[in-house]
C-alpha cells in the first residue's frame, strides 16, 4: 500500500485573525511495509502532518492519497495511536481492544477471536479481564497497539506513543514494536522527539525544519536490525540528526 503526501501545506487562523503557517510544501512517498520516523524541533508540525494523513485535519493545500484514493476523512485502512493511551477506564482490556470491532458490527465470537490473537501478539494474554488502572504505562500502551491492530489497518500512525514512559520501559517498547512490525508487515509513520528512538526504529527519518515545517532532509538508516546503539555507525547518524535538530531549535529562539 503506497501513501503519497503531495505538496501539503497547512495554515491556521488564530482567534485574533492572524494567519499562522504550520506546514509548507511537504511531499513524501511512503512504501508498503516501510517504517518512517518524523523528527523535528518542538512546534514544527509533526503531529499536524500525522493528523492530516489520518484525515483528522484538512490540508490548506496539497493532497494525501492511499493507493491513489484521496484521504478526506478517517480511513479504515489507517489507525492512529496517541501518546495518551486513550483507553476507556470502565472497559476491561479485552473490551477496549474489541471496541473498533464492535463499531464495525463484527459478531462477538469473531471479535473475541481477534482480541485473543492481538493480545497474544502484544504479550498481554492473561490480562483480558483487567482494567486499565491495574496496568503499567507500558502495558496500557500495548493495549492501545492491540486495539489499533485488531481492526487490521494497513498503516499505523503513531504520535509519540512512548513519550510518557520511563527510559527503561520505552526501550523495551521499542523492541516490542519492531517485533510486532516484523510479524505484521504494517506500514508505520511514527512521530518522535527522540533522535535515538528514530535511529533505532526507522527505515528512513524525515527531518522537519522549524515552523512552518518543511522537509529539511530524509535520512536512510542502514537496514541491519537489531541496531547497536553503542555502534560507530549508529552514533554517526545520531550526531548528524541531532545537529540538524539543534540548528533548527536555535533558529526558533
Amino acid at each position: 500500500m503506497t501513501l503519497i503526501i503531495n505538496d501539503v501545506s497547512r495554515i491556521f487562523t488564530s482567534e485574533d485573525g492572524e494567519k499562522i503557517a504550520a506546514l509548507s510544501h511537504i511531499s513524501l512517498t511512503v512504501n508498503d511495509d516501510e517504517f518512517i520516523c518524523i523528527l523535528g524541533p518542538s512546534g514544527c508540525g509533526k503531529t499536524t502532518v500525522l493528523r492530516i494523513i489520518a484525515g483528522l485535519e484538512s490540508a490548506s493545500a496539497g493532497s494525501v492519497t492511499v493507493d491513489g484514493m484521496p484521504v478526506t476523512h478517517p480511513n479504515p485502512k489507517m489507525a492512529m495511536i496517541f501518546q495518551e493511551y486513550s483507553l476507556y477506564p470502565w472497559r476491561t482490556v479485552e473490551e477496549n481492544v474489541a471496541l473498533g470491532l464492535e463499531l464495525k458490527g463484527m459478531k462477538k465470537p469473531d471479535r473475541m477471536a481477534a482480541v485473543e490473537k492481538y493480545l497474544d501478539l502484544v504479550g498481554l494474554s492473561g490480562f483480558e479481564r483487567n482494567y486499565p488502572f491495574e496496568l503499567s504505562g507500558g502495558m496500557r500502551q500495548r493495549v492501545a497497539v492491540a486495539r489499533a491492530l485488531a481492526i487490521e489497518p494497513s498503516i499505523l500512525l503513531m504520535d509519540e506513543p512512548f513519550g510518557a514512559l520511563d527510559a527503561q520501559t520505552r526501550n523495551r517498547m521499542q523492541h516490542e514494536l519492531l517485533r510486532i512490525w516484523e510479524k505484521t508487515k504494517k506500514t508505520i509513520l511514527f512521530v518522535t522527539h527522540s533522535v535515538d528512538e528514530a535511529v533505532f526504529l526507522a527505515d528512513r527519518v524525515v527531518v522537519l525544519t522549524r515552523r512552518p515545517g518543511r522537509i529539511r532532509e530524509i535520512v536512510t538508516i542502514p537496514d541491519v536490525r537489531p541496531r547497536d546503539r553503542t555502534g560507530e555507525e549508529f552514533g554517526q547518524i545520531r550526531r548528524h540528526l541531532l545537529n540538524m535538530i539543534t540548528e533548527e531549535s536555535e533558529l526558533v529562539q
